[in-house]
């Protein structure tokens, strides 16, 4: 497939994510603490095949090689998370000197190699002592929050301009506190809403501490959004996207952008939210920047009878589906990024993930080929750029993910990387979509260019 790159900018972020608990492994090395994936991990029945992240991919001893490997894709830019635990495994209180030496050393492995590193202070790994004094739906654990990134931001900010505060805060709240299929494992809905509230309260919290501590840093926040659409055109139907929209979309966007919790969802909800003076206004704390990860559009009707938001996922026939069994839908991501530009104003915009799994196999010679991803690649980067021929002001993409990682929930049987790995090994193979990747890139002028 021919992709017309013309119109992405010259300074445009071709990058690759990850996430610290889903690749480092070393769980209790150099004084990190348990996080809360960890104890849920090693809870009987929580992870398929009784996975957990205690080597994950190694990347806390290989991260050289894992920084050849986006050398030799071309990238640009590299978006990873830091470990709360591992830089205060106290949850507040003293800081742990190792844990942040890994991420200096790690930071300065990046630079050396012309690739700008993009630092997530939150993807879900919160300290377990920090759970076990409330977790998110406690007001104070915003405040550690942005002490533990006042830390960070005071120790890496003088190479590291990049930011976000948190990553996918509706999995944290809805996926975690909510649904109960992800840590803590919670299945309480005023528990879930009040945690939404913290998690957007420290993410205005951590933005003020990083601005003060990094002259010059630019900062977003990351939302999982989905572009959402009625079964059909019954009222019932058309209200219940509504709702869908506001559980999945609005509830995370509009706070950040001063406009408060949606109100009809606070009535759907029905959940006093725990507020204070002032905590709007620092939740809406100017952003340099949003971040959109996107996977797959959301087809739904009216479930009077269902928990809040009161909706049913209507599967719709005929519509290839990657191995996670999500629709590919590439006009979705399009559609939600002249969104957040119509309607949200967004300066600047970065897709900072997207991505498909698919079941690999590995070649007799060692290659790996993966049409399907190689296909789900070209579809959305062709949809971004189409997306910024509209006035998008889109300033990067970051493919989700650099390896095969530990999925969540799903263990290790689901496959995102642009690298394989082989979890006995710890081999790294590149398979044919990070060799495509690599000819979009050059395709566009290629390497080495700078966030900042």
């Amino acid at each position: 497939m021919t992709i017309d790159l013309a119109a992405l900018p010259h300074d445009f972020l071709w990058g690759t994510a990850t996430s610290a608990y889903q690749i480092e492994g070393a769980v209790t090395e150099d004084g990190r603490s348990p996080s809360i994936w960890d104890t849920f991990s090693h809870t009987p029945g929580k992870i398929d095949n009784g996975d957990d992240g205690d080597t994950a991919c190694d990347h806390y001893h290989r991260w050289r090689e894992d920084i050849e490997l986006m050398r030799r894709l071309g990238t640009n830019a590299y978006r990873l998370s830091v470990a709360w635990p591992r830089v205060v495994p106290g949850g507040d209180g003293p800081v742990n000197p190792k844990g942040l030496d890994f991420y200096d050393a790690l930071i300065d492995g990046l630079l050396e190699a012309g690739i700008t590193p993009s630092v997530t202070l939150y993807h879900w790994d919160l300290p377990q002592v920090l759970q076990d004094r409330g977790g998110w739906p406690a007001r104070d654990t915003a405040q550690h929050f942005a002490s533990y990134a006042a830390v960070v931001a005071q120790r890496l900010g003088d190479r590291v301009k990049h930011w976000t505060t948190l990553n996918e805060p509706l999995c944290s709240a809805w996926i975690g506190h909510l649904e109960g299929r992800m840590a803590p494992g919670l299945t309480d809905l005023a528990v879930a809403v009040r945690a939404s509230y913290h998690l957007l309260l420290g993410h205005g919290l951590a933005t003020q501490a990083v601005r003060a501590a990094v002259p010059g840093a630019e900062i977003g926040i990351v939302n999982n959004l989905a572009s959402v659409e009625p079964a059909t055109d019954r009222p019932e139907d058309v209200a219940a996207a509504r709702r869908l929209d506001g559980h999945t979309n609005r509830w995370w966007l509009d706070p950040v952008h001063g406009r408060g919790f949606p109100s009809d969802m606070r009535e759907v909800y029905g959940v006093e939210l725990p507020e204070q003076p002032g905590d709007l206004e620092t939740m809406a704390a100017p952003l340099d920047w949003l971040g959109l990860n996107y996977y797959f559009p959301s087809t739904v009707a009216d479930d009077p009878t269902g928990p809040a938001p009161r909706v049913r996922t209507v599967r719709r026939l005929g519509v290839h589906r990657t191995g996670m069994d999500w629709e590919v839908e590439a006009d979705g991501i399009e559609r939600l990024l002249l969104r957040l530009t119509k309607d949200y104003g967004a300066r600047k915009l970065y897709v900072t993930e997207n991505g498909s799994a698919y079941p690999d196999v590995v070649r007799p010679d060692g290659t790996v080929d993966d049409p399907e991803r190689v296909a789900y690649l070209e579809q959305h980067l062709a949809a971004c750029a189409s997306a910024v021929r509209k006035g998008v002001p889109l300033a990067g993409y970051f493919a989700w993910s650099l390896l095969d990682n530990f999925e969540w929930a799903y263990g290790y049987d689901k496959r995102f990387g642009l690298v394989h790995v082989d979890y006995q090994t710890q081999r790294r193979t590149v398979k044919g979509s990070g060799h495509r990747y690599a000819e979009i890139i050059r395709a566009h002028g290629g390497r080495g260019r700078s966030a900042a």
